[in-house]
């Protein structure tokens, strides 16, 4: 890694997995009062004059250099954070991250069914140890509630195609028009989920969070919602910085760790203790995680000119 920062890019990486397994342990506390397109409508409301003073600031640009890219791929990591945020108001942290590390097995899916390519054995084979992995974490059979298990796995398939669009469309567009594009997305999609909710039959429930519309924000919402916007962008760009200074191949190891890092914060904000199945998939996560990404850096090694 000629000229790259290996260790502050680990740090940063995992500075970024600590704060966003911290904040999003407080969507529990937003689902108390509020419902998942007003979050997403009045976040991106907060967060994207933050971002607009921090490019005034001179810390990057908001001009992507090909709209349609960066429009596309917004949208893609949009609806990914849809289901990823509408999951986390039933499941736990690390149950909800579990089913969006499916996202490598997406992405290898799609590079051979899209992009051609070819997929060894051993990535294939790490890639389905994961998925049993995550099996073993949300066990769709427990609890009757395989609708709501869908969603962490469908904000993985997502999360999985924008990545594929990251890499081979939008690798040299600014970070800041990114993480603009990607809030400016999810502020279209809260506020056109508001105006359908407006049309829908009040709902009830475990239901509620998905379909409630606009209510007064109350105090504790507007404060978490806040907390959620500046920890966001705040961990976006950490992310951006780690996959800056170092392979991506070598960077994406340690986003993992916001497995551990959920369940940890978990336990010590609210005292959730995951079982030992739980564990083990948390573990198989890991490590194919780990085995694909170092098999995908040797692969790139060996075909370098």
């Amino acid at each position: 890694m000629t000229g790259a920062r290996p260790l502050a890019a680990a740090t940063a990486i995992l500075a970024a997995m600590l704060l966003i397994g911290l904040i999003d342990n407080f969507v529990v506390l937003i689902a108390q009062d509020g419902g998942l397109w007003q979050f997403h409508a009045l976040r991106s409301a907060m967060a994207l004059p933050m971002i607009l003073a921090l490019a005034h600031l001179g810390l990057g640009s908001l001009r992507p250099k090909r709209l349609v890219p960066v429009a596309l791929r917004s949208g893609v990591v949009g609806l990914a954070m849809l289901f990823y945020f509408g999951a986390l108001g039933f499941l736990s942290v690390a149950e909800a991250a579990a089913g969006l590390f499916t996202a490598p097995l997406f992405v290898l899916l799609i590079s051979v069914a899209v992009l051609g390519e070819r997929v060894g054995a051993l990535r294939a084979g790490a890639a389905c140890v994961g998925f049993a992995g995550v099996l073993l974490v949300l066990r769709p059979d427990a609890g009757g509630i395989s609708w709501i298990i869908l969603m962490p796995v469908l904000a993985g398939f997502f999360y999985a195609v924008g990545g594929v669009l990251t890499r081979h469309w939008c690798a040299e567009e600014p970070p800041f028009a990114l993480l603009a594009g990607f809030f400016l997305v999810l502020w279209v999609m809260g506020l056109a989920g508001l105006a359908a909710m407006a049309l829908w039959p009040a709902a009830e429930g475990a239901q509620s969070f998905l379909l409630r519309g606009w209510a007064a924000p109350t105090p504790a919402f507007l404060w978490w919602t806040f907390v959620q916007a500046v920890g966001s962008i705040a961990s976006v760009l950490l992310v951006i910085r780690g996959y800056q200074l170092a392979e991506a191949s070598f960077v994406s190891v340690f986003e993992y760790t916001l497995l551990i890092f959920a369940a940890a914060w978990a336990f010590l904000l609210r005292g959730e203790v995951i079982d030992g199945w739980a564990l083990a998939g948390i573990a198989l996560i890991i490590g194919s995680g780990t085995l694909i990404a170092v098999r995908e850096r040797a692969r790139r090694k060996e075909t370098a000119p």
